[in-house]
């Protein structure tokens, strides 16, 4: 067989030719779209259901909404495992699907049992799906360099500007607020005068809620023209807030200011986060979705951020906290350093022992077709050029490069012999 395939290409060797030229440019094509990344993704196929109740014990939260969750997605096809897990004012059910299974056919399942399994849960109780990411999915950190900026500026700065604009990059699936105080209007209630109003809690919460609304009127026409009839009622200030009735004492509106005060404040936090024990910043991660290229999403996600930062307030810049393309491309560059090395160590040992400039062509063509040709079973395969396989790929020159050495010393030694007999016999 190896016989008859030698002799195939020694007579057909244009065919060789078209054939090698066609693997190397298929090569080049399947290494342009295959998938960059520093580290192997080898998490498993995780969707993850997160809900919160804010002010639950973990055993509350186990026993109305985990044990819920969890009893009712049993049930879903292809499904390998379910793990809960519960902690104060929130819930996690990690879904673990086979390998085989798509993840958005999978998400697609999750949220039809989702739909079900809500009546089961306490009222304004409601589980969403985490992003469409893996466990190797955060690619960038950033943080915010604004020190004249308290950590609730910043952190309202970074909710609703930089994260609604980051998350318009294409490949990304999500970006994840850290640190800061998240803002909110705190009212603090005089229990005493409650009492002497006669006005429970609930009647507070409920008036508040009610007053904090648009609503929409009828329309009206006049001098043949219509106008459209809303009331404005949306809180804009802490005074709007003070100002709303919630009940009626001997024919005068008793006012929230009347039962309290009204502060600004942050909400609940479990922790802080700190830069090199420099104090406490404000933040984003960027999520990377599932089956994306990493290097080539970090590279969009740097060029929206120049972009955001002309609108940031002055003397508000990014300060990168993690990069994962710098990884990425020293992967690469190894790759590419060894193989120039080879190809010149290669050169060097066949000129010096065969003083034959031919068979060290041989040999420098055959290592970047063998290197396209690995790109393309990558590329077929599904799995992402990172350390661990462009390592492989690094490795697997150096046979190649013994390999060539040893078939062209080989042929170079038989031809010299085959030379020398018809020499012999000739004479």
């Amino acid at each position: 067989m190896v016989q008859k395939l030698v002799e195939f290409a020694l007579r057909n060797r244009l065919v060789v030719l078209m054939i090698s030229a066609g693997l190397f440019v298929w090569g080049i094509y399947s290494m342009r779209q295959n998938s960059i990344d520093a580290i192997p993704d080898l998490s498993e196929n995780q969707i993850i259901v997160f809900t919160e109740w804010m002010g639950r014990s973990p055993q509350v939260m186990e026993d109305q909404v985990t044990y819920p969750l969890v009893s009712n997605l049993q049930g879903i096809p292809k499904i390998k495992n379910i793990r809960g897990t519960s902690m104060f004012g929130m819930s996690f059910v990690y879904l673990i699907f086979d390998d085989d299974v798509d993840s958005y056919w999978a998400r697609t399942r999750v949220l039809e049992r989702l739909n079900y399994a809500q009546r089961l849960l306490p009222q304004g109780v409601t589980p969403t799906l985490g992003p469409d990411g893996t466990g190797v999915g955060h690619v960038f950190w950033y943080t915010l360099d604004a020190r004249h900026m308290d950590l609730g500026e910043q952190r309202a700065l970074q909710d609703w500007y930089i994260k609604f604009a980051l998350q318009t990059v294409d490949g990304v699936a999500e970006v994840a607020s850290f640190g800061g105080f998240e803002k909110q209007y705190q009212l603090v209630i005089d229990p005493v005068k409650l009492q002497f109003y006669n006005v429970s809690l609930m009647d507070v919460m409920n008036k508040i809620k009610a007053n904090n609304n648009d609503v929409g009127g009828r329309k009206f026409e006049m001098s043949d023209a219509a106008y459209i009839i809303r009331g404005l009622g949306y809180i804009k200030n802490k005074q709007d807030l003070e100002s709303i009735a919630v009940a009626n004492y001997n024919g005068i509106p008793v006012r929230v200011k009347d039962i309290g005060s009204i502060q600004m404040g942050g909400e609940l936090r479990l922790g802080i986060f700190d830069d090199n024990g420099e104090g406490e910043v404000v933040g984003g991660i960027v999520v990377m979705r599932y089956g994306e290229n990493a290097d080539k999403v970090i590279n969009a996600v740097k060029a929206k951020m120049k972009e955001v930062e002309k609108g940031l307030p002055e003397g508000v810049k990014f300060k990168p906290v993690y990069d994962r393309s710098g990884l990425i491309e020293a992967a690469v560059q190894s790759v590419k350093g060894t193989l120039i090395e080879e190809m010149i160590t290669v050169s060097i040992v066949v000129i010096i022992f065969l003083f034959h400039w031919r068979s060290a062509v041989i040999i420098l063509i055959q290592l970047p077709i063998s290197v396209a040709v690995s790109f393309i079973l990558l590329q077929a395969f599904g799995i992402s050029s990172n350390i661990m396989s462009l390592t492989g790929i690094a490795l697997a020159i150096g046979v190649v490069v013994d390999d060539g050495i040893v078939m062209v010393e080989n042929a170079y030694r038989h031809i010299s012999e085959a030379q020398m007999a018809k020499s012999k016999s000739s004479s």
